[in-house]
């Protein structure tokens, strides 16, 4: 619900609720606003190349989990 929050289709009576419950919930905003500039990001279409030591791990994460997943086809 939080992305409904975001885009501004929920309740106005619960996203004032909400927004009284962030005031005072830190880990609450920092989610929100995560969530605000990943849609940022998103609408933008830029890409972003990854660094190159989180991609190689990312493909051996990717390797491995299709291997348990798929082991005949390893």
């Amino acid at each position: 619900m939080l992305n409904e929050y975001v885009d501004g289709t929920v309740d106005p009576g619960i996203c004032k609720e909400f927004e009284r419950h962030m005031a005072g919930c830190n880990p609450c905003q920092v989610v929100v606003d995560n969530i605000r500039k990943t849609i940022q990001l998103y609408k933008a279409g830029e890409c972003h190349e990854l660094p190159l030591e989180f991609r190689i791990r990312l493909h051996e994460a990717l390797r491995a989990k299709w291997k348990i997943i798929h082991p005949k086809n390893g």
